[in-house]
């Protein structure tokens, strides 16, 4: 294995001590079913592959080891799912973001690739972030709504992309791990959603083939755009934030 000096796993003490980092990056992913098309780790691999690449644009950042589980009994109907209980998935992110506090980290950023691990993220970030004050934690909790502020309006073909191994996640997919990706198998259902509301749905109440959106639009010159513009804009994001110390209060409430 090559040694990646951007992974916190294949670093050692010495090399921590002789190259420290300030900031860490936590992708969070899942393994479930995306259809016939792509790989069951696709949200957790998403996440880790945009985190190395972000990393890779900002100094003195590294990345965490990537969850790749994540809460999924939303999609237990489909193989091949293995779920955590949300209260598990929730200690799981505290406990993580408690030992970085420990290790003298104070700004974590959170990438995450699946829909389920959302309240659990809101609800580890907050409760450590009450615990520490001076921890700073911003996160990304859903790549895929991101694109629409991004990209022109007429990008994506069907359902602004959207889809659980959609348009927009068979793309990426394509960009990030091609061997792992059957466009020739591509199916999903575009489900009929009211506006405005979440409904609160089990995934084979939406589909009947393990996917939603419609996967077969993807293609490798959409997943390039895709992956090259949320590095871009988050590799920014933290850069930015970077040049205020992470520090997100209003002028007159920084301290001096």
């Amino acid at each position: 294995m090559e040694k990646n000096p951007l992974e916190v796993q294949h670093l050692n003490a010495a090399d921590y001590r002789n190259a420290p980092f300030d900031k860490v990056i936590l992708p969070l992913g899942s393994l479930e079913s995306h259809g016939d098309h792509l790989p069951f780790g696709t949200d957790a691999m998403t996440a880790h592959l945009l985190a190395l690449g972000i990393a890779s644009r900002v100094p003195k950042t590294a990345v965490l080891p990537p969850v790749s589980y994540g809460m999924s009994e939303h999609y237990k109907e489909f193989s091949f799912t293995v779920s955590l209980k949300p209260e598990t998935e929730t200690a799981i992110i505290r406990d993580i973001l408690e030992s970085v506090q420990r290790e003298g980290i104070r700004k974590v950023f959170i990438l995450n690739g699946h829909d389920g691990n959302i309240p659990s993220i809101e609800i580890a970030s907050r409760s450590v972030k009450i615990a520490h004050p001076e921890m700073r934690i911003v996160s990304l909790d859903a790549w895929w709504n991101t694109l629409s502020q991004l990209l022109p309006p007429d990008f994506f073909e069907v359902w602004n992309g959207l889809g659980h191994g959609g348009e927009g996640e068979m793309s990426i997919g394509l960009a990030l791990f091609p061997e792992l990706c059957n466009l020739l198998n591509a199916r999903g259902v575009v489900p009929d959603l009211p506006p405005y509301v979440d409904v609160k749905w089990k995934f084979s109440e939406i589909t009947d083939c393990g996917a939603s959106g419609d996967p077969t639009k993807g293609s490798l010159e959409k997943g390039i755009r895709i992956r090259d513009t949320l590095l871009d804009a988050i590799a920014g994001v933290i850069r930015t934030l970077d040049e205020q110390d992470w520090d997100c209060r209003s002028p007159g409430l920084r301290k001096e």
